[in-house]
This record gives C-alpha cells, sequence and structure tokens, in this order.
C-alpha cells in the first residue's frame, strides 16, 4: 500500500491492545487515532475528516461496538469510512448485526495475530479500492 497514509481509527477499551495496534499500524502506512469507548469514538468523527477505516470493539463500557456503529449510521458520520469490526464476539448473530450496520469486515481477536488483523485490514481496503473503481 503505497503512497499516503490512510486514517485509522482504532477504538477499543483495552488500552494494552489500543496501544499495540496504534503502534502496529502506524508501522504499516496508517496514520493513527485511538478512542477507548464509542462515546469518545463519536466525538471524534464529529470533529475531524472523515477516516479511511473504522476498527471497532464491540464490548466496552459506556456506548458498545454496535450502539456505535448505529450512532454513525444514523448520524451519517464518516459514510465513505470502512468499518471493521475487531473483537472477541464470534457468534453468528454478531457477524449478522455488523453486517446489517454496514460492515466490510468481522475479524476475530483471538483467532488472528496482529500482523495477520493488518493484513486483513489491507485486504479489505484493497478489495474496497477494486469495487468502488
Amino acid at each position: 500500500m503505497a503512497g499516503e497514509k490512510k486514517k485509522i481509527l482504532i477504538v477499543d477499551d483495552d488500552s494494552f491492545l489500543l496501544d499495540m495496534y496504534a503502534f502496529k499500524f502506524s508501522q504499516n502506512n496508517f496514520a493513527v487515532y485511538t478512542a477507548m469507548n464509542g462515546v469518545q469514538a463519536i466525538e471524534k468523527l464529529k470533529n475531524e475528516s472523515s477516516f479511511d477505516v473504522l476498527l471497532v470493539d464491540i464490548i466496552m463500557p459506556e456506548m458498545d461496538g454496535f450502539e456505535m456503529l448505529e450512532k454513525m449510521n444514523a448520524e451519517k458520520l464518516s459514510p465513505s469510512s470502512t468499518k471493521i469490526i475487531l473483537s472477541n464476539k464470534s457468534q453468528q448473530s454478531d457477524i449478522d448485526r455488523g453486517n446489517s450496520l454496514g460492515v466490510a469486515g468481522y475479524i476475530v481477536k483471538a483467532n488472528s495475530t496482529p500482523a495477520e488483523v493488518i493484513n486483513q485490514v489491507v485486504d479489505i481496503l484493497s478489495k474496497k479500492t477494486i469495487a468502488t473503481k
């Protein structure tokens, strides 16, 4: 992925994972922004120009990932962003709910190393880029 950096907003309440993913994505040509929960993420979405990618956990305090995606859709925040769920919730009902909210991918944390997560995000982005050309 050469060229300009893609802007990614990573939303996760686990500060260790948030810092680790922020570091890993920044090493892979991403401009990284972070939020600890859905409320913080919504504020960043209102104050920042749009993000290329949103990587969202489901289970978080204050506003979970599903509620955040619902609010984003209702308020038309960052509509062109590629939304990807990164969660340990892997039931089909959760995946279906994510799909109904417009996510482009669903990555299960427990099944993926950080390098695999980055590869999956890049892969999802490249498929979306091809589809829009």
